[in-house]
């Protein structure tokens, strides 16, 4: 039997007493306090309500017998209202509880499991239970799911923090389960990580996330934390205690005796003849995820990873088992939970078991926020197809219908959305407009002020949220505050000028920098233009506090944000750490090149410079490098080689080796080097475009090695660099580099062949709609293209018969579709057809 909520409520109010009320359950939405599931395990459900009358809360259950609702059960509640009500299967696999939480104070909530017996309601619970915020969730154990949920609760400490215990019920009582922890906790690390990158000077949030680790299994992570939290001239909860929680952890590294210790895992990549794969490899460089995937990201503290298979994406467990299977064109990370993916169809929100939460695609779905993810739809009604925006739950419910012109996430509970032109408006997390502000720009919220324009293509000024002008408009550009200021531009044209003001709109640092990042951690780069007649080139930035003062000198081209007080930064020749006094942290080593460093574990350090990905210890030591030789069949590989005179240009590319011929390989490691855009380039001239290239094995068969050469050429200052991309096909036994001609048959006339075959993939495949209209005249002689085992592909540069953001426009011809014009006599078929 199935019940609409409609019709439900009509139920309940027809059994409520006169004058009663049911009562309203504020999260995470504003809903009624009504439930329906089977309690009896008769397989009908019953409906399970909680009313107010004369100031008593009162718990009403209905049953449905010989075709009416009768009532079977009436409960006295407690305290003065209701958090929760909902039912699963907690005491046994076969029936539903009935949970719900009693509101007893403004922060707690009395736990109450009802067991339905033949006396009737029983709680199961005992009054000393009690949570801030639950979820219930059948949580997977070392033997898996078991039918039956656990419940997590969050009990409020002090300021965001709460204790976490996650309860079953067991042989007739309530235990804890911290067999379920290595499931849960990477949740609750999540948390803490947010908490204390926004608050890195709150001591009590670093021993909750050391815990948090601790209990997921992340034991080099916890370890960090707790030594951080020790490193407090106060600590939290207590010295003792975290010195207990530091020797727990470390008891665990050495011995393994923990429930269920987690081997964290880090991406490696490899070359080889297939292209770039990507594996795992663990703290100490062994690999334990064989490289085969097109790609793969970090582990999330929740112990999943984003990875590519055969060209789409899935999500991975740390044993390297698909809990999300390789379906997607591609998957966000999770965020509180929740992941966005994008199909064929479009966008849809899944869960971290891979079930898909929204009932239907969507043109565009942002990141979870606060419980809330932006979406946006088209309005067909409108007649023109204007987009839209509106909010999905957690559960991917359209929770704020799309409504608006545009929108911006939440932020403690509120967001700032677009009504029409000319009228913005604040709502909360239910939709419900707070206050409208009548302008033609209101920026996201920031510490309670908002950016805002009173004309169009006006100065920008700060209101607060109740529409009051703060800071009259003033500024060419104005950021959201954040931790009491905020990063302004007062600049009249291309020459920026950037400062940081207090919320009175005083300047904290004068407008004087070519830019200014927010680094956290109470920490901003200044940037001084390289040359100030021609800005647009970039900054050198130094590291200063809150208040200005320079903490490093203006040496740094890249940098980027504090993590547990360490930030990455490059100068173009080395990269570093640095900590909070703005210099290289002492105890952690300089790599030479441009690029980021990252602590991902105690002595483990991920570099990924001059676009290569590495990992080093504390010492410098390597642990783990991309490899530079590829074997080909012997005596044959490909080498890769470094050429980097200036700090704005890095190619990588091949020579081959192995070769009997030794003349015919210097040739061809000649030509290599000219193709790859390796020449004289001066060495301390600042240049006005940066250029980067590399190459990949794509094809190998036989005899014949296909190497793409790439590169990507940008101009500073510019909307976007121009890429190319050029194949370099080559007999390994003569050096031959061949040309499309030397594939046909002598007067074969392929061109006209060739140019007919792509003309009719224009016109009938709908791939091709991108297509310009009538720029396609064929192709030339010198086409570029590449092969494939069984088929020829022809390629057109960017811009030349389709728009930049269509890549390389390339259509693929089968061999057998041209077999009559393909020389299988000739020195290139034979190569790879011998």
């Amino acid at each position: 039997m199935s019940i609409s909520e409609p019709l439900l409520v009509q139920i309940v109010h027809q059994h409520i007493p006169a004058g009663a009320t049911v009562v309203t359950i504020d999260k995470p939405v504003k809903h009624p306090a009504i439930y329906a599931a089977d309690l009896t395990g008769d397989g009908i459900p019953e409906i399970a309500t909680v009313y107010q009358l004369n100031g008593e809360l009162y718990l009403l259950i209905l049953k449905f017998y010989n075709g009416q609702w009768i009532k079977m059960s009436l409960t006295k509640g407690m305290g003065y209202r209701v958090t929760l009500l909902t039912a699963a299967p907690v005491t046994s696999t076969s029936r539903n509880n009935l949970i719900v939480g009693w509101q007893l104070g403004a922060i707690w909530s009395k736990l109450a499991v009802y067991d339905w017996t033949d006396s009737g309601l029983k709680d199961l619970t005992p009054d000393d239970v009690v949570f801030s915020h639950a979820e219930i969730i059948d949580m997977p154990g070392q033997h898996g799911r078991d039918g039956k949920v656990e419940i997590a609760l969050w009990i409020h400490d002090t300021g965001e923090a709460y204790r976490v215990d996650i309860i079953r019920w067991q042989n007739g009582k309530w235990v804890s389960a911290p067999d379920v922890y290595p499931y849960y906790f990477p949740k609750v690390v999540q948390y803490y990580e947010k908490l204390t990158q926004h608050y890195p000077d709150y001591i009590f949030y670093w021993s909750y996330l050391a815990d948090a680790q601790y209990k997921a299994g992340m034991f080099p992570a916890a370890l960090a934390s707790v030594q951080k939290a020790l490193s407090f001239s106060d600590p939290y909860p207590s010295k003792e205690a975290l010195l207990a929680l530091e020797k727990s952890i470390k008891q665990a590294m050495e011995s393994g005796s923990h429930a269920r210790e987690v081997t964290w895992l880090y991406p490696v990549s490899v070359r080889t003849v297939q292209g770039t794969r990507w594996g795992y490899m663990d703290e100490q460089g062994h690999v334990r995820l064989e490289p085969v995937l097109d790609d793969a990201r970090d582990f999330q503290s929740n112990g999943l990873a984003v990875v590519v298979q055969n060209g789409k994406a899935g999500v991975i467990n740390l044993n390297g088992q698909f809990v999300v299977q390789p379906l997607y064109d591609s998957i966000n990370s999770y965020v509180e939970g929740r992941a966005i993916v994008i199909d064929s169809q479009g966008f849809k929100m899944i869960d971290e078991q891979g079930h898909v939460l929204t009932r239907r695609a969507y043109p565009f779905i942002a990141d979870l926020s606060e419980g809330r993810a932006l979406f946006y739809d088209t309005d067909s009604s409108s007649g023109g197809g204007t987009s839209k925006y509106g909010y999905l739950d957690h559960s991917g419910q359209e929770v704020i219908k799309a409504q608006f012109q545009s929108a911006y996430d939440f932020q403690q509970g509120k967001a700032v959305v677009q009504i029409k032109d000319n009228e913005y408006a604040l709502i909360d997390l239910n939709g419900n407009r707070l206050v409208t502000y009548p302008y033609p720009y209101v920026g996201p919220l920031g510490d309670g002020l908002l950016a805002f324009q009173k004309e169009t293509a006006g100065k920008y000024g700060y209101i607060d949220e109740r529409g009051n002008i703060i800071i009259q408009p003033q500024f060419s550009t104005a950021l959201p505050f954040h931790n009491g200021l905020a990063i302004v531009n007062t600049s009249e044209d291309y020459k920026s000028s950037y400062g940081l003001i207090n919320p009175q709109g005083q300047y904290v640092i004068q407008p004087t920098y070519n830019d200014i990042r927010e680094l956290g951690e109470q920490r901003f780069a200044l940037g001084q233009a390289i040359d100030p007649e021609q800005p647009y080139i970039g900054s050198l930035y130094a590291i200063a506090d809150e208040r200005g003062k320079l903490l490093s000198p203006f040496t740094y081209r890249e940098v980027g944000q504090f993590k547990r007080g360490l930030l990455s930064a490059s100068d173009g020749k080395r990269t570093y750490l640095l900590d909070r006094s703005g210099q290289p942290a002492p105890g952690y080593p300089q790599v030479e090149g441009s690029g980021t460093l990252e602590v991902v574990a105690p002595n483990l350090i991920k570099a990924y410079v001059d676009q290569r990905l590495s990992y080093v210890n504390r010492s410098g030591q390597v642990v783990w490098k991309q490899n530079t030789i590829v074997p080909l069949h012997p005596p044959y590989r490909v080498r890769e080689e470094k050429y980097k005179p200036n700090v704005d240009y890095l190619v990588y590319y091949p020579q081959v080796e192995g070769m009997a011929d030794q003349a015919a390989q210097l040739g061809v490691n000649a030509k290599l080097k000219a193709l790859s855009q390796v020449k004289p380039i001066p060495a301390d001239q600042k240049l006005d475009y940066s250029y980067t290239g590399d190459f990949e094995i794509s094809f190998y068969k036989q005899q014949l090695l296909q190497l793409q050469l790439t590169g990507y050429n940008y101009p500073f200052g510019a909307a976007h660099g121009m890429p190319t991309m050029i194949y370099a096909i080559i007999n390994l036994t003569n050096g031959h580099m061949y040309e499309l001609k030397d594939l046909f048959k002598p007067n074969s006339d392929y061109v006209k062949v060739l140019s007919r075959i792509v003309a009719d993939q224009i016109k009938n495949d709908p791939q091709y709609s991108y297509v310009f209209p009538d720029t396609y005249e064929g192709i030339s002689p010198d086409q570029p293209f590449f092969v494939t085992a069984d088929a020829l592909h022809l390629y057109f540069a960017p811009y030349e018969i389709a728009p930049y953001a269509a890549g390389f426009p390339t259509f693929t011809i089968p061999f057998i579709q041209i077999k009559d014009i393909i020389n299988t006599e000739g020195e290139f078929w034979k190569a790879f057809h011998m």
